[in-house]
């Protein structure tokens, strides 16, 4: 393929704007799992709150996160908020930044679990249950303002050791327990849970749609562009194939022969344009797909690449097998087709000469053995690759158990939400579909570079006969004369001339005719 690169100069710029199209595709791919996740461990999970820190927390609230605090984390959190005018509330400032918001979060989610583990200590010491956490409907904030004046007289060092066990909490477990605070801190200022919830959802599922839209008009536009780039590619490659072919002499012709030429012009170009199309759509978008699920999949979770990474050594393995088995019989159908082409072409062309011989069934036997040659190859690689769509689905389905397994693990271990396993099993999917698409090419390629070397040897054949580059004109009073003098002829590789010193001239208005018997030696004559 590399041989015909200067055919794909004329289409630099679309190329360069297909793989512009193709990455806006693929990051619009890449971003659906994440809006879903989101869904499920926001939207449905934490009933669409977002961040930890409330946007809005009653005085009591606030003065009872801010005892679960240290020095250091209480001076930020008071910067950020202020206590509105006429309300017994606390209100987060405007236009804070993503790093402040998460931030503060993290300070609420520590004091969060700082609560849950002092109460648990507490529970422990009086022998009675501890308040549950989990369940926002019986999180009585009343009971626990009344307790507030002894929460603020806790020794420090019992302070610390609860803070030091939140600390040691996993970061899922923090925010889990921090939204459900939250969560209790809107009721408690009478908001409507079930309204967040919704407009959240309603929000994530449109900025979903306009992705898909996104999306779709890059792949439309990709396709659009892939097209015409293969169908140009191809029509300068038989033009000048063409061109070409017309300028060879009877040596040249003998060397390819006219069925092999058909081909070229014909199935060879063919294979080269459905393959540069097939690249544009595919071989660029996949490693962009592929590299961009393992990234997106370790933001999520490290716990689970190892799963991504099995899959993928399988599959590579899978890829190599069959190009080092498919590879050869690839070459081989292209010099059968050639062969195929030329028994065709032959029978056609010789159809009366053969009724008369009554050769009918030799010609026959003929055609059959060229044509089975070829059904056994092609079955041959069909069968091959038809080994790798099942077992392409087994490292997939393979792959989904495996992240099931210990992703269920893992959310059991409160490690991992479950939207983010959702979210890791389609970046799982988009690796083993990229390796497909990959897969998909390598078969393709091969055929096509076979297919690109035939064409390039039509071009690069050097002409045995060539025009002067500096033709002289005819004199006026030679116009319509041929004359030879002394010319010689011989067949290539033939060890003596069948012609020699052969003078005559062949004037305008008259009849040159060559007299004698068939096979003898016309020499020294006028």
């Amino acid at each position: 393929m590399l041989k015909i690169s200067r055919y794909y100069k004329p289409f630099i710029i679309l190329i360069l704007t297909a793989i512009i199209l193709l990455f806006t595709q693929a990051m619009c791919d890449l971003k659906l799992p994440d809006y879903m996740s989101d869904i499920v461990n926001v939207g449905i999970q934490s009933n669409g709150i977002e961040q930890v820190a409330p946007e809005i927390v009653s005085e009591n609230g606030y003065e009872l996160m801010k005892t679960f605090m240290t020095e250091e984390d209480k001076a930020y959190v008071e910067a950020q908020y202020h206590l509105e005018k006429g309300q017994n509330v606390y209100v987060l400032s405007e236009n804070l930044e993503n790093e402040e918001v998460e931030k503060l979060s993290h300070i609420f989610a520590v004091a969060s679990r700082t609560m849950l583990n002092v109460f648990s200590q507490m529970a422990n010491t009086a022998g009675t249950e501890m308040t549950s956490l989990q369940n926002t409907e019986e999180l009585d904030f009343s009971k626990i303002y009344e307790m507030l004046p002894m929460l603020k007289m806790l020794p420090e060092g019992t302070l610390e050791k609860a803070r030091g066990e939140a600390l040691q909490t996993p970061e899922s477990m923090l925010t889990s327990i921090g939204l459900t605070v939250t969560e209790s801190f809107y009721r408690e200022a009478g908001m409507d849970i079930s309204n967040i919830q919704i407009k959240f959802i309603v929000k994530t599922g449109f900025k979903m749609l306009g992705i898909c839209v996104i999306g779709i008009l890059a792949a439309i536009l990709v396709g659009y562009l892939g097209a015409k780039i293969g169908d140009g590619i191809g029509r300068d490659l038989r033009k000048d194939v063409f061109q070409k072919v017309q300028s060879f002499g009877t040596t040249e012709f003998n060397q390819f022969s006219s069925a092999s030429l058909i081909t070229r012009t014909t199935n060879d170009i063919t294979q080269v344009q459905n393959v540069v199309v097939m690249a544009i759509r595919m071989l660029f978008y996949a490693p962009i797909m592929g590299i961009g699920s393992l990234i997106m999949m370790s933001q999520k979770t490290n716990e689970l690449t190892w799963t991504i990474a099995l899959a993928c050594m399988v599959i590579i393995g899978l890829i190599i097998f069959l190009f080092v088995v498919v590879l050869p019989k690839i070459k081989i159908v292209q010099k059968l087709t050639d062969k195929i082409n030329l028994v065709a072409k032959e029978n056609l062309s010789g159809l009366m000469v053969v009724r008369a011989f009554g050769t009918q069934k030799y010609e026959e036997n003929r055609f059959d053995e060229i044509n089975t040659q070829v059904m056994k190859t092609n079955r041959f690689i069909n069968r091959s690759m038809g080994l790798m769509m099942p077992c392409m689905m087994l490292a997939m389905n393979g792959l989904n158990v495996l992240i099931l397994w210990f992703g269920a693990k893992a959310i059991a271990e409160a490690s991992i939400q479950v939207g983010d396993l959702m979210a890791v099993m389609q970046y799982g999917m988009h690796v083993v579909m990229s390796f497909l698409f990959v897969s998909m090419m390598f078969v393709m390629l091969p055929r096509a570079s076979v297919s690109a070397n035939r064409i390039m040897e039509v071009l690069e054949t050097e002409i045995s006969i060539n025009n002067p580059r500096n033709p002289k004109n005819f004199k006026p009073d030679k116009i319509g004369y041929v004359e030879f003098k002394n010319v010689d002829f011989s067949y290539p590789g033939a060890d003596e001339k069948i012609l020699e010193k052969i003078n005559f001239v062949a004037k305008p208005g008259q009849t040159t005719a060559f007299i004698g018997t068939t096979g003898s030696r016309k020499i020294n004559f006028n």
